[in-house]
């Protein structure tokens, strides 16, 4: 309880002030005088203001409210090295079943870990959280139990938002020694094929370590080891790579462990480079004449990637028929050129409805199957012509195509239709029309029938015959179109249909665009979540395994989310390289900066804490000594104080803060007390002066 003396005039107060003015002033002129009883008087006159001012004794009932303690356990990665997830475990249930020994306080125990943002270590931001419900007043302190490599420490602090102490038991050992690479410029584009250059440095920290030792580096691209060298401590190094393919390049540089070293998790750099192909050479040779010839063309040259080389053979160079030179075309058709010395150059060939006329000589046809084994394209969309004596099937090019020609050409109305392994390609999946019964686009009117040696067929025309058949051959690949009425679609004849999805997927799908493959497993970062997708011709997969940068293993189950797309997510609390694997199937990605600020300095330290401890009268100290003992200081309640903190022990603030319950109050000159005291002042004035 809190006693204490208040007043209500009730007179205003500049009425008092001029009461009390000119009782003094009576006072004075009395005491001058020597007039009888002038004390008496000037008492009564005080008497009589005191009660205007309208005393009372208020009694507040307050209840005491305990002191707020928050001790913050630091999680992040760089605690799980080297023991120190153990000691930090064993040091914060001492200090919890110290804290709750004592009366008066109330623990909040408060968990740190990496946001997965490459932010490092915020153990400030989750103090500054998990107190945002506490008034100011009622914190008693802080107690940080961490290695001291702290990302998110206030410059002064007044920052904190409370006047308690802030003490840092730091895990770790004095005798830690590190190796770690640190990434100088690094590119995030690259043209495939092209050479770009990655600079980095190997730095030794700790006791007995200093520049100058030699290190083997080694390379890896998307896992695989390309190149090993020898690099300097402490010197920059310069290492040329070499895209390899469209997309993601995760190249990973390793340097051998540091004898003793406190973690090998930092002796490893990632740099994740994006392959972009220059835009795509295609070869386009129309043969026979027909009211599609310009679907492949107006497609390609629609697409701002692709670069067309687009002939059209009309006839054999042989022919002579009086023709006027001046209608025939200008230039020659450069076969030699386009499929003996700059074949390689092409990213895809397609023939569309192309008749042997003794245009290409065999050894030409000869030289586009050697181009397709090498990891070249080729399509071949045909009509009549496939089947007929002039067939591209009667030339060398036979042993890469999958479909063989029965001579009979269908001819009648029909819907092209998604076959059971098309439903599940990412080439046909999901057209537009597909989904209805029949589908949703226009009819075709003839098709070539064929009897098929290898490949997937996705598209069925007449009676099941295979209608879009796709085959893999050595490094490259087959793809063909068994009908020459595409150009309907185009046409929008009976409302069309997806030609567009349908041409551009199957054109990327043969340059191995990768969003295309049939059998992938690929990882993104969507926000705080890593997103897994396979892709699988196949009715089934298995659980897909994670091993995040520190090693952990974590088993996730996808979700079927359409035919031959399956889907699941996983939280990510960690930056570094993260291994996805499912089956034979695997895949990396990197998550957060190159140079993430959790392995920028992983060696335990007092000194990034200390100047804010001591400003608040608190402490950095490590709880470990050089003989391994666990030293947990004694928790200590103290009243306001310059220093918390002294050997083996630390302070926590008792605060006195209180809820007010309510007031009793009882006025002193109202009532009888008050009448009797001024009675009583009168009547001894009016004795004094009548003796």
């Amino acid at each position: 309880m809190v006693w204490s003396l208040s007043f209500d005039p009730l007179l205003p107060l500049w009425a008092l002030i001029a009461g009390a003015a000119l009782a003094l002033l009576l006072t004075g002129i009395s005491g001058y005088l020597s007039l009888r009883g002038w004390l008496l008087r000037s008492a009564t006159m005080a008497l009589l203001l005191f009660a205007l001012a309208n005393p009372a004794v208020e009694r507040e009932d307050r209840e005491p409210l305990s002191s707020v303690v928050a001790l913050v356990v630091d999680k992040s990665q760089s605690q799980r090295l080297a023991g120190r997830e153990a000691t930090t475990e064993e040091a914060a249930e001492e200090i919890k079943r110290r804290i709750e020994a004592l009366k008066g306080f109330d623990l909040r125990v408060l968990e740190a870990r990496n946001s997965g943002s490459g932010d490092g270590t915020q153990v400030f931001q989750t103090l500054t959280n998990g107190l945002a419900d506490v008034p100011p007043e009622r914190v008693g302190g802080a107690i940080i139990v961490t290695d001291g490599q702290i990302h998110d420490i206030p410059e002064t602090a007044g920052a904190l938002g409370f006047d308690a102490p802030v003490h840092g038991l730091i895990t770790g050992r004095v005798e830690e020694r590190d190796r770690r690479i640190v990434l100088d410029k690094a590119p995030r584009f690259g043209l495939v094929g092209s050479e770009q250059t990655v600079s980095l440095t190997v730095v030794d920290q700790g006791q007995g370590t200093g520049p100058g030792d030699q290190v083997r580096l080694t390379v890896k691209r998307d896992g695989d080891v390309i190149t090993q060298r020898m690099a300097q401590t402490g010197v920059k190094i310069d290492i040329p790579v070499e895209i390899a393919h469209g997309g993601d390049n995760i190249f990973e540089f390793d340097a051998e462990p540091l004898t003793g070293e406190l973690t090998t998790l930092n002796n490893r750099a990632v740099v994740t480079i994006d392959g972009i192909r220059e835009n795509l050479r295609v070869l386009l040779v129309s043969g026979s004449p027909h009211a599609g010839e310009r679907t492949w063309r107006n497609l390609l040259k629609s697409d701002a990637s692709v670069d067309l080389v687009h002939f059209t053979i009309l006839r054999p160079p042989e022919k002579q028929d009086g023709t006027p030179i001046n209608q025939l075309s200008l230039i020659a058709f450069p076969t030699r050129e386009l499929f003996s010395v700059k074949i390689d150059e092409f990213d895809l060939i397609i023939f569309d409805r192309y008749v042997r006329r003794g245009v290409l000589p065999m050894l030409y046809f000869d030289n586009i199957a050697r181009y397709v084994r090498d990891g070249g394209a080729v399509l071949l969309a045909g009509g009549p012509d496939y089947a007929e004596g002039g067939s591209l099937y009667r030339t060398p090019l036979a042993p890469i195509l999958p479909a063989r020609p029965t001579g009979t050409i269908l001819e009648q109305p029909f819907h092209a239709t998604l076959a059971n392994l098309g439903e599940r390609h990412p080439v046909t999946r999901g057209l537009p029309g597909s989904e209805q019964d029949p589908p949703a686009w226009s009819r075709w009117f003839r098709a070539v029938d064929t009897e098929i040696d290898a490949g997937h067929t996705l598209m069925s025309g007449p009676s099941d015959t295979p209608l879009l058949v796709l085959n893999r051959e050595g490094e490259g690949r087959v793809a063909m179109l068994l009908s020459d009425h595409v150009w309907l679609w185009a046409r929008g004849y009976e409302g069309g249909g997806p030609h567009v999805p349908l041409l551009r997927r199957l054109a990327h799908w043969l340059m191995q665009e990768p969003d295309l493959e049939e059998e992938a497993l690929n990882v993104s970062l969507r926000g705080p979540e890593l997103v897994i997708e396979r892709q699988t011709l196949g009715e089934s997969i298995d659980d897909v395994t994670v091993i995040s940068p520190t090693g952990d293993r974590s088993e996730v189950t996808l979700t079927e989310q359409e035919p031959g797309l399956w889907r699941g997510g996983l939280p990510v609390t960690e930056t570094g390289l993260f291994s996805v694997s499912e089956g034979t199937m695997s895949a990396l990605i990197h998550v957060g900066p190159q140079n993430p600020r959790e392995y920028t300095d992983v060696l335990s330290s007092t000194e990034p804490l200390a100047p804010l401890v001591e400003a608040t009268g608190g402490t950095s100290e490590r709880l470990r000594d050089i003989g391994g003992d666990l030293n947990a200081p004694r928790v200590v309640s103290m009243h306001q104080s310059a220093s918390y903190a002294g050997n083996g022990w630390i302070g926590l603030k008792a605060t006195e803060a209180s809820v007010l319950n309510g007031i009793d109050r009882y006025p002193l000159m109202i009532g009888l007390l008050g009448l009797a005291l001024l009675l009583g002042a009168l009547s001894l004035t009016w004795y004094r002066e009548g003796r």
